[in-house]
């Protein structure tokens, strides 16, 4: 038997280049692809099986976020798995067996600038996913004064650039979430706004629905036209500080009991009870026990220590130093700081409680009258010393040799 050929190539049909018959003609499958090109531009027809993800392993993302984040090993790894698992649902589906793994949210608990925004951003940039942050005290139940709860998934929508699919993909951070902890029944009874109201309304998207959203945002009217976003692969991270919960576990753990043998714990080791941290104790913060259970898995960041606090300022890719001292080699300045400088910074940020987020401040506190003066110290170097960081007093200013 003849093996046939194709009416426009004339080659034989093989294995890897399978033909389609016609009326008594053929082609095969390289033909078909480029009289696809020839029509509609040199792209392929993009398909869900031919669309190419990178799926980042838990080592790969945790390498990554090391990169970025210092210090916070355990949140990271806890992130890490979590994130990994969260897309290897989505693209790794097997198609033959029906088993559905549900979809688990992410809490992230600890200190203002202990790095919750930053674990959320990093992972989104380098997973070429959109990012939407929103904070949850600005958020109303619909019918309030404020911002939707819905209006978060038009933030995502316009960072994944209007793409829906990929939208559906994206990730969801909401900060502060310890400030919408419903009202004790010793408070007033009015409407709490921005209390439980929120988290109710929090359940229908993290949760995984369809929700109809305003294109551009704002408030629904009725005849206006919707775009219709399906949650159910959507990751959501949420962060807060949770400021005083650290009681609750030790009731629970019973050590500040009275009686004989019983001593209370100081303020370090309540800290490291952090870790036991349970949903009944998020409870009895005033989250709702319907919200804790959509987010499955709970990632505690510890406090950032001095030493950490100074590895922030000069060791990630991007840290504040390296932007500092970008900014003054433009103007051929060289920018260089003491040891004892650094730890000035950092301890100043301690001192505030403001977390690594309160280093770029006192930065720029510290810098400013030296940028004011920058485009005049071409060929200079500036060093910083501790005196200039406490005392405000002027730095050293070294010519550079090279430069003469």
């Amino acid at each position: 038997m003849a093996r046939r050929k194709c009416s426009f190539c004339n080659t034989t049909e093989k294995e890897d280049n399978p033909f389609i018959a016609g009326n008594g003609v053929y082609i095969c499958s390289n033909c078909v692809t480029s009289a696809y090109k020839i029509l509609f531009g040199e792209n392929e027809p993009k398909t869900e099986e031919t669309e190419h993800v990178t799926l980042l392993i838990p080592k790969e993302i945790h390498r990554i976020l090391d990169d970025y984040v210092i210090g916070q090993e355990k949140a990271k790894k806890t992130l890490s798995v979590a994130v990994y698992n969260h897309y290897k649902r989505i693209f790794k589906k097997d198609t033959i067996d029906d088993t559905n793994i549900d979809k688990s949210n992410i809490l992230l608990i600890g200190p203002t600038g202990s790095g919750k925004t930053l674990l959320a951003q990093t992972i989104a940039r380098f997973l070429d996913v959109p990012i939407a942050i929103s904070d949850a005290t600005n958020l109303t139940e619909a019918g309030y004064v404020g911002e939707d709860v819905e209006n978060i998934l038009t933030k995502l929508l316009q960072a994944a650039d209007g793409d829906v699919a990929k939208a559906q993909r994206g990730i969801i951070f909401i900060d502060e979430m310890d400030k919408i902890a419903r009202m004790g029944e010793n408070r007033s009874i009015t409407r709490d706004v921005s209390g439980e109201g929120v988290q109710q309304a929090l359940l229908k998207i993290i949760e995984g629905s369809i929700v109809n959203i305003p294109p551009k945002g704002g408030r629904k009217h009725p005849n206006q036209d919707f775009l219709q976003i399906d949650t159910k692969n959507i990751l959501f991270i949420c962060g807060g500080a949770f400021d005083g919960i650290e009681e609750i576990i030790q009731r629970r753990l019973g050590a500040n009991q009275l009686g004989f043998g019983q001593t209370k714990r100081s303020n370090r080791d309540e800290e490291s009870v952090m870790h036991l941290i349970e949903s009944s104790d998020l409870v009895q913060f005033g989250i709702i026990p319907e919200l804790i259970g959509r987010l499955h898995i709970n990632a505690t960041l510890e406090p950032i220590t001095l030493e950490d606090m100074v590895k922030i300022l000069v060791e990630p890719k991007n840290s504040i130093v390296k932007q500092y001292q970008k900014l003054f080699e433009i103007d051929n300045v060289i920018l260089s700081f003491e040891e004892d400088a650094l730890k000035a910074i950092a301890q100043k940020a301690i001192n505030r409680k403001t977390g690594a987020r309160g280093l770029r401040s006192i930065m720029e506190e510290t810098l400013v009258d030296i940028m004011y003066e920058l485009p005049e110290l071409e060929g200079y170097e500036i060093v910083i010393t501790e005196d200039v960081v406490e005392n405000r007093v002027k730095p050293l200013y070294i010519k550079n040799s090279k430069s003469a």
